[in-house]
């Protein structure tokens, strides 16, 4: 099918997409609408939930497999936009609309890119092409529920918006929540221990490290208290002190590590809410990274998470849009941009992909 062709079909449905609502956990409008267009297009559909998936028509077991994957669900719209979040606009070079740049122009820039490729033979690797819900939540409904369905993958190509660039590292996040323990008392009298005079070296110390090894593309790990309770009212000498810490690790070490040098600093109690969303990296001398290069793609470390965080396979995270542009009033994508990232898809899919 002819890339301008492609291109039009890709407009036609983010249009639609756009204009219908798909907030995390209530996308089944827009997985509805998916799946119609698969199914008119004449290609076998697999749905779970919101989340829908296909393989390409040669689809062979012995062969090596690529993932594509983008989401279709958005965040709820902010209170400054000045335009119709689920009216799809055109205006020049721009399309506005919610979930426009984040990520429908990437979803279906790769599905352009998955028609492209699917009634081909003789390729050397196999296609997957995954539209998922949940990615705004990290959910528990969205690419890792389908992950053992889809069999064995060599890599993946996760559809952010990076200006179509190659995001070949992202942090991960781990949230901690701590709690330091005293004794309650009266304030007016030398009485208890002060949970909050307990806590204060516990966050200083967080303010204050610095991880030894830093990453090449993501720099030092981050940590950040965001979040502190304390107290019930002013007489009282509190006995507990929450606080809430966000990190955000990176490749050079593993959640498991960085949580347990907190714990060997901390008099704290320290528990981490989940170990899901996970640092990732693939390799600068892998075939998709080289190909890229190729084409003259830039390099770099993402700090934002995706849903490369739930994947335990080697990935980069790659499409048009640009992340500034995510989850901002009068969001919006170029046309332009939705044109390239088709073209640039299958010119570095054509590098690895054909015998």
């Amino acid at each position: 099918m002819p890339q301008d062709s492609l291109y039009e079909e890709a407009v036609q449905l983010l249009k639609s997409l756009i204009a219908t609502e798909s907030f995390s956990r209530q996308e089944e409008n827009t997985a509805d609408i998916l799946h119609n267009f698969f199914k008119k297009n004449n290609i076998e559909t697999h749905r779970e939930r919101n989340n829908l998936w296909a393989f390409n028509k040669h689809y062979h077991p012995n062969k090596p497999t690529i993932l594509l994957n983008s989401h279709h669900d958005t965040v709820k719209p902010n209170k400054d936009w000045t335009k119709d979040p689920f009216t799809p606009i055109v205006e020049e070079d721009k399309l506005y609309g919610l979930g426009s740049n984040d990520a429908g122009g990437c979803l279906v820039a790769l599905l352009a890119t998955f028609r492209h490729y699917y009634d081909q033979e003789n390729l050397a690797y196999n296609l997957i092409m995954a539209a998922t819900a949940e990615e705004e939540v990290s959910g528990v409904n969205g690419i890792e529920l389908i992950i053992p369905q889809l069999g064995p993958i060599e890599f993946a190509i996760v559809g952010e918006p990076t200006q179509m660039h190659l995001a070949i590292a992202e942090k991960g996040l781990m949230v901690l929540d701590c709690l330091a323990k005293g004794t309650s008392g009266h304030a007016a009298r030398e009485e208890g221990d002060n949970a909050i005079y307990k806590a204060l070296p516990d966050i200083n110390w967080i303010q204050n490290f610095k991880f030894p090894v830093v990453s090449e593309l993501l720099g030092p790990v981050k940590m950040s208290v965001t979040v502190i309770k304390a107290g019930t009212q002013h007489n009282v000498v509190p006995d507990t002190c929450q606080f809430t810490v966000d990190v955000r690790v990176t490749d050079a070490y593993t959640s498991e590590e960085v949580l347990e040098i907190i714990k060997a600093h901390v008099a704290c109690d320290v528990k981490p809410r989940s170990m899901r969303l996970k640092p990732s990296r693939i390799g600068k001398d892998t075939p998709v990274v080289q190909a890229g290069l190729a084409l003259g793609r830039k390099l770099y470390g993402s700090p934002t998470t995706s849903d490369q965080a739930l994947l335990t396979v080697p990935s980069l995270k790659l499409g048009p849009g640009d992340s500034a542009r995510s989850h901002t009033a009068d969001e919006f994508i170029y046309l332009s941009e939705i044109q390239e990232g088709i073209t640039l898809y299958i010119q570095l899919l054509d590098k690895i992909i054909y015998e």
